[in-house]
Formats: C-alpha cells, structure tokens, sequence
C-alpha cells in the first residue's frame, strides 16, 4: 500500500515493478531516435514516460472513486497492475445512470490532463528533456483517456455500453452479456489491425505491434470473456426461486409413524419430510434412503425419527425469498447445515440442498 484516497488504500502491485522495467527498456529506442543528444538520458525519459503513464493510470482510478462516493458507493481498494489499474467497490453499482458516471469519469480526467499537458508544451523545447516528459504526459494521458472510451468490456466505454442496454432492456445482466460480446470483438479487432492493416498496404507487420496487440487482445479478451459469463450467471440467480432449486417438502409432527408421515406427503404432494418438534421448528428431515429400507409392514409402527438427519439451528430461509436475496440466505443458512428448510408464514414448503443451489447456477 503506497497511501489512502476517499478512504481506500492505493495499492502498488509487484507486477507493476516488472511492467515499469520492460516498459522503460522498451520506450528507451523510441527517445533516443527522437533525441539522440540526451545519451544515456534516454532512460530517464523513457523511465518518466512509464510513471507518468501509471500516474495517468491513478487519476483515471481516482477520478471513478471519487465520482463513485458522490453516488454513494463507496470504493474498497485502487490497485495498480502489470495491465494499468482498477478500483474495486464494496457492491454492484444501484442504477444506470449512476453506472455510467462513474465510467465516463476516468477517461475525462485523462482527456483533460492531456490538455493541460498540450498546453504546457506549447511553451517549451520539444527535444529537450523537460519538452519529452511533457509531451510524454500529454500522450499518456490522451491514449489512456480515448482508449478507454472504446464500447466493449472490460473498458470503461464497455460500462457505458452496458448501462445503456441496462436502461433500454431494464436488465442489467443483458447489459453486461452485450457489451462482453462487443468486448470480444474489440479484443480481436485490436490483433487483427496489428497483423492484416500492414499486410493489406503491402508490407510485413512489425513483430513489436503483433506482440503487443497480441497481449492486449489477451487482456481484453479475457476480461470481456469473463464479463459474458458473470452477467449470465447473475441473469441465471436472478430467476432462481424455491421452486427451481429445492424440493417440495411437508412439515410432520415428530410423534408421527414413518408410514403416516408418508401418506401426508403423498396427500401434500411433498418428496421431501421435515420432522418439527414440539414447538413447531425444523427439527430435522428424513432420510429418504433409509426411510425406503424400511418394510412397509413395519413402517407404521416405526417412529419417523429414527430415519431422521437432524438439522442444527438456523438452516432455515424465507421461502418467498428469489434470486441473489435467495442464495445469500441459502449461503448463511449453509454455514450451519448442507441442507436448509424453506418455511412460508412458519410452514414447511421446501428443503433445499446447497448443491442444488451450485448446479442451478451452473445450468
């Protein structure tokens, strides 16, 4: 941790170390065939190109935070990677609008720095050392700034795609699927400029734009990539209900024989028994398994306690609970007991097992 903003640590990752070294290695020819005159000066130059780009990279970061804070979301860390930086939050951005503020916020910031770094060099030399660095500032800042602005996730043009198709559609999950495809098509379209624009005006792609455009594709693919299958996987939460993810079940009292306990659920249409006790709590279900060894010629006279699993306090939920409030009540529930039981105006309507739950999601 390098400090604080807006009551968030700004955390320095170790690849940013290893992105500040090749990077500098990699801008040192670039000076140089631009200032020859500076010598080994060259790497002070290209050195200060990279922090100036990760300083560019902390103020679009800060920008989203304190934009974020002013639409009561309150940002959790700042972190600054190998591929540049995020800000993490404490909870999913509540509206559309809000959403796209906080996106449009980086890249202004940058846009701006970058103005304010035009204008400054407009009064110095362009080859001389300060006139390097500040020339540096301004493109630092206006790439990050308009590269951002591109439609398609994990950028932050991606987030104001998303909050538009979340306005239009009322669905923030169709949202982010839409502008995870975009972002996959960005991604290739990054490679593919690199690669074919050289081939189509006739002449061999530089292998330095291939491999970068190549690394850059891979970033942006894999966030993209990952944006497709988080938002289907909250559309797909979003719709789970008791119904979908558990059983039906009937609540028995515990004196009851395991052959009536049978016939209530059959009358009930219930697969699944849960035993109460005396006052009328969950108090444990029934072992399907052993309860089907059981005779039927015997089943009357025996108690169905003696085929039951006992459920420990607190693995119950609302059973009119659905979607994200239904996992997390299952989550907590689960903490106690791999099995929990629904209960609507304090009766039994279903039993619900967390793997169920995994698997709902998963399909």
């Amino acid at each position: 941790m390098i400090g604080r903003a807006v009551g968030a640590p700004i955390i320095l990752a170790p690849s940013w170390l290893i992105a500040a070294v090749v990077l500098t290695l990699i801008f040192a020819p670039t000076v140089r065939a631009r200032a020859d005159h500076l010598g080994a000066l060259v790497y002070v130059v290209a050195l200060g190109f990279v922090i100036l780009l990760f300083a560019s990279v902390l103020v679009h970061e800060l920008a989203h935070g304190l934009m974020a804070r002013a639409r009561g979301q309150q940002p959790r860390e700042f972190v600054l990677t190998l591929w540049g930086g995020h800000t993490a939050f404490g909870g999913a951005t509540p509206t559309p609008a809000s959403s796209a503020l906080i996106a449009v916020v980086g890249p202004i910031a940058n846009l701006l720095l970058a103005a304010g770094f035009l204008a400054v060099a407009q009064g110095v030399e362009t080859n001389s050392l300060v006139g390097l660095l500040v020339w540096s500032g301004c493109l630092t800042n206006a790439f990050v700034g308009l590269f951002n602005l591109v439609p398609g996730l994990p950028l932050d043009g991606g987030f104001l795609l998303e909050a538009a198709v979340w306005a239009a559609t009322k669905n923030r999950h169709t949202g982010t699927v839409a502008a995870g495809w975009v972002g996959r098509v960005v991604a290739v379209g990054v490679f593919a400029w690199a690669l074919l624009l050289p081939l189509v005006q006739g002449r061999q792609p530089e292998i330095y734009d291939v491999v970068w455009a190549a690394l850059i594709g891979a970033f942006l693919w894999s966030g993209a990539s990952a944006a497709v299958r988080g938002g289907r996987t909250q559309k797909a939460v979003g719709l789970l209900t008791v119904a979908s993810v558990g059983r039906r079940a009937t609540g028995v009292g515990h004196t009851e024989s395991l052959a009536h306990a049978g016939a209530l659920a059959a009358a009930a249409g219930a697969e699944e028994v849960v035993i109460l006790s005396p006052d009328g709590r969950p108090a444990a279900y029934v072992d399907r398994a052993a309860a089907a060894s059981v005779p039927a010629d015997v089943a009357g006279a025996t108690p169905v306690t003696s085929v039951a699993v006992p459920l420990p306090g607190g693995a119950v939920v609302d059973g009119l609970l659905t979607g994200q409030e239904l996992v997390a009540a299952v989550a907590r529930a689960t903490e106690h007991s791999p099995v929990v039981v629904a209960v609507v105006d304090g009766r039994v309507v279903g039993l619900i097992r967390a793997m169920d739950v995994v698997t709902a999601i998963r399909s």
